[in-house]
């Protein structure tokens, strides 16, 4: 049959027991199968003879299979599998004499030991690959690679469709390959090694994959030895190499390819999977990341010309030196810093274009972004439109409401409408607020996910201010841009508090102007921060009686903890990072060191520690209150409203408060598991404090091992108030293993080998080759696959484009 690299493995794969582990990885296409790349690869294993061997270095020989045994284990289930070779004729041509030794297998399952035995029956030709060690005075190696050879007498195959000539033994059983001499080319290679599991091991995925390529070069997977492609004649190389070459296209244009000294992405992929040396492997490797980082560029910047194509209301405010963002600024009760200043100054020059502002502006927490935002809503409100600001969560929306109110009374003589429109809104005033909104009148709405609704219409909608980002999706983002009546597009502004490095953000956001708020405004102090071992019970008693001396003073305190409640059933198995949205935080894997799960100590709940503190004496006659994801909105109102007025001081939530809340009396909080979490969330946590310009406190309490990782990463936290210091250094403690998509953002993406910390060079060097090719050939009309591959990229990646 034909294949090709959309190929449905179901189709090809006999094996579906095979086929479903597969797809379990996430590998359903042939496509799927050559993307799912090793995390390392095998130095090339020498060989040599068996009296040449060395304790504890790797080798390779060929040998004759003189004995074998199977040996019940008495003292514990399962068998042995013994297996006496020598390596007589092997040894010959290495010029030394042969030597013996013995391989051992270990199983509990009778199936395995039966079939390994079958394999290195008596007289058998095989290949054995391994680390050697020695036991009982005897030369032995454990669990080695074994490849079996076919007799001679079986090495020429009849022709397609002819009998074996009178005479000549049939074929009773299968070998993995035709000579030793190929046997020894195939082992000795450098070995990819994947991410596998119990179900299929690396070996066995390292198969398949070599086995798909074989297919799509032209060859018969069926074959002897199909497994590898390491064995060819010169004629059949070059024929095979172009056969695969036609199947998977190159996507880079030739010239930057040839500039770049990358190889061809079919010749890359073969290197990877089948390397004939490390070199070629990190070849391949090298070529296929600079591919995704020019396939991502090269989306992010037609995405960036698309937006620039479309039209938008010009917002050009009032009189210059009395306006109303001229007002709103004087009314502040605090001086703007340098960076509110120019960032409102560059948004105010983008929305006086007449085509739409894609502006992404990240600043630390509490530094400022609602008072630039409110700046950029009142100068659409000035030219007479409508601007509405998205938040993720009703709290957050009502906060903002409330707070944008107080910021615009009395800036001019008729009231500036501020609408708050939520799904938790009853029936009748959720309707009033959309008829405002319909009807166009200039003024500015707060909305949570109501605003994507289909009842929504802002007929007169200029400007789009979404906070907390990556809360949202593209196609949310997208019926935002198209409420206009007129067509237009609005002007976007993006928000994020989550720190990140500026080369992550030029990969992450290439589609948009970015700003940076680096200054804290001023009256607002450095938040204070301790790491504390849980087993110091002395450090832990003196932490909750200075909580409860600010208590006492009038302030409030958070309580983090990463559960609701104890799951109970798979909790062990969640631990891992996983994480569970109804359940609590979704965790960090890279804040765990190499332990198990359960070997890791469960996680604290909201239920625990509430209880558990309600009943220390440092907290006699303090009410607690709890808040979590599970909580209906009203009830999430109702308890930040009472912790604010200091009627419940305590409060003991999961990361629910993570993003947007805003309770100015909040002076402490405390991070149970804090070495579970990653550090830009820490950090995000954090800000919930000290934002009334009070002394603040955070405690992050640990159960890291000492000299640990997780210890360590801590120490980040501990040391540094700086966001895009710490995000910079959580994306170096994940190391090179990071996939941009899968472990930043916590979403899918086909970025799968693309470094945002130490790929930068890279990345600015496709960002400028593709801004050159585009202007030259803005459709891609003369680069085919490229353009496929941008398509294909941006629909499987929408959300990862704008709302990582």
């Amino acid at each position: 049959m034909s294949i090709s690299l959309d190929t449905p493995l179901s189709s090809l794969l006999s094996n579906k027991r095979r086929v479903s582990t597969l797809k379990s990885f996430g590998i359903v296409s042939v496509n799927d199968a050559l993307t799912y790349y090793p995390f390392r690869v095998t130095d090339p294993v020498p060989p040599r003879a068996i009296r040449e061997a060395s304790p504890g270095q790797a080798m390779a020989f060929a040998a004759t299979v003189r004995q074998c045994r199977i040996i019940p284990m008495n003292a514990r289930r399962g068998y042995r599998l013994e297996a006496v070779v020598d390596d007589a004729d092997f040894a010959a041509t290495r010029k030394v004499p042969g030597g013996v030794a013995r391989l051992v297998f270990f199983s509990g399952r009778r199936g395995y030991v039966d079939w390994m035995a079958m394999r290195l029956a008596e007289g058998t030709q095989v290949i054995a690959s391994g680390v050697p060690g020695e036991y009982m005075g005897q030369l032995q190696f454990t669990h080695p690679d074994i490849v079996t050879v076919a007799p001679a007498a079986e090495q020429q195959e009849p022709a397609d469709g002819a009998e074996p000539a009178a005479g000549a033994p049939r074929r009773t059983r299968s070998y993995d390959v035709s000579t030793a001499e190929e046997g020894l080319a195939r082992v000795c290679r450098p070995r990819p090694v994947y991410h596998a599991s119990a179900r299929l091991s690396s070996e066995r995925i390292h198969e398949t994959i070599t086995g798909l390529l074989w297919m799509l070069g032209g060859r018969d997977m069926a074959a002897p030895g199909t497994d590898s492609i390491a064995v060819m004649s010169d004629e059949d190389e070059e024929r095979f190499a172009g056969t695969l070459a036609e199947a998977i296209p190159d996507i880079l244009p030739e010239q930057i390819r040839t500039e770049r000294g990358l190889m061809h992405r079919a010749e890359a992929f073969r290197a990877i999977h089948d390397p004939s040396s490390v070199q070629a492997f990190h070849q391949g490797i090298a070529t296929l990341r600079y591919e995704e980082a020019f396939i991502c560029q090269t989306a992010l910047l037609q995405a960036r010309r698309a937006n620039g194509g479309a039209s938008a209301h010009p917002c050009t405010g009032g009189d210059h030196d009395d306006g109303l963002v001229e007002r709103f600024i004087a009314s502040l009760p605090f001086q703007l810093t340098e960076g509110q200043r120019q960032v409102i100054a560059d948004i105010r020059a983008d929305m006086a274009q007449s085509h739409p502002m894609q502006r992404l502006l990240q600043g630390e927490v509490g530094s400022g972004k609602t008072v630039v935002a409110v700046a950029a809503m009142l100068q659409a409100v000035e030219a007479g439109h409508q601007a509405v600001l998205v938040a993720p969560t009703q709290v957050l929306a009502e906060q903002h409401a409330e707070t944008i109110r107080a910021m615009v009374e009395g800036l001019r003589s008729q009231a500036i409408p501020v609408t708050l429109i939520t799904g938790g809104m009853k029936l009748a005033a959720r309707r009033k607020a959309h008829a405002i909104a319909a009807s166009g009148e200039p003024g500015i709405i707060v909305a949570t996910h109501a605003a994507f609704s289909t009842t929504f219409q802002a007929s007169n909608l200029a400007l789009v201010v979404i906070d907390e980002q990556h809360r949202f999706g593209v196609e949310q983002r997208e019926s935002l841009q198209s409420k206009p009546a007129d067509g237009s597009t609005p002007h976007m502004l993006v928000m994020t508090a989550t720190p990140i490095p500026r080369t992550a953000a030029m990969t992450w956001f290439g589609d948009l102007d970015i700003s940076w708020l680096t200054e804290l405004p001023g009256g607002r102090k450095p938040i204070r921060t301790f790491v504390i071992n849980e087993a110091d019970g002395h450090t832990m008693a003196n932490m909750f009686s200075h909580i409860r001396a600010r208590i006492d003073a009038g302030e409030r305190a958070y309580i983090v903890c990463a559960r609701i409640d104890d799951p109970s059933a798979g909790e062990t198995g969640r631990q891992s990072g996983e994480g569970d949205g109804a359940n609590g935080a979704v965790l960090d894997p890279y804040a765990v060191d190499d332990e198990t799960p359960q070997q890791r100590p469960p996680l604290h709940t909201v239920t625990e520690i509430a209880d558990r503190l309600q009943k220390l004496p440092q907290f006699q006659g303090i009410a607690f209150a709890t808040l979590t994801g599970r909580d209906k909105d009203d009830v999430k109102t109702q308890v930040m409203a009472d912790f604010a007025s200091g009627k419940t001081p305590v409060l003991v939530c999961t990361t629910v408060i993570e993003v947007g809340v805003d309770v100015k009396q909040a002076s402490c909080m405390v991070i149970f598991d804090a070495d579970r979490y990653g550090l830009s969330q820490l950090h995000q946590l954090r800000g919930r404090v000290g934002r009334g310009g009070t002394d603040s406190w955070a405690f992050l309490i640990s159960r890291a091992e000492p000299g640990s990782t997780a210890e360590s990463r801590l120490e980040v936290i501990h040391d540094s108030l700086d966001g895009a210091e710490i995000a910079q250094a959580d994306l170096e403690f994940r190391g090179a293993g990071d996939v941009l998509g899968d472990t930043q953002s916590g979403t899918h993406s086909s970025l799968k080998l693309l470094r945002v910390v130490k790929d930068a060079e890279l990345i600015v060097d496709a960002r400028s080759r593709a801004e050159r090719m585009l202007a030259q050939d803005p459709e891609l009309k003369e680069s085919v696959q490229l353009a496929g591959a941008v398509l294909d990229f941006t629909r499987g990646n929408e959300e990862f484009l704008t709302s990582n």
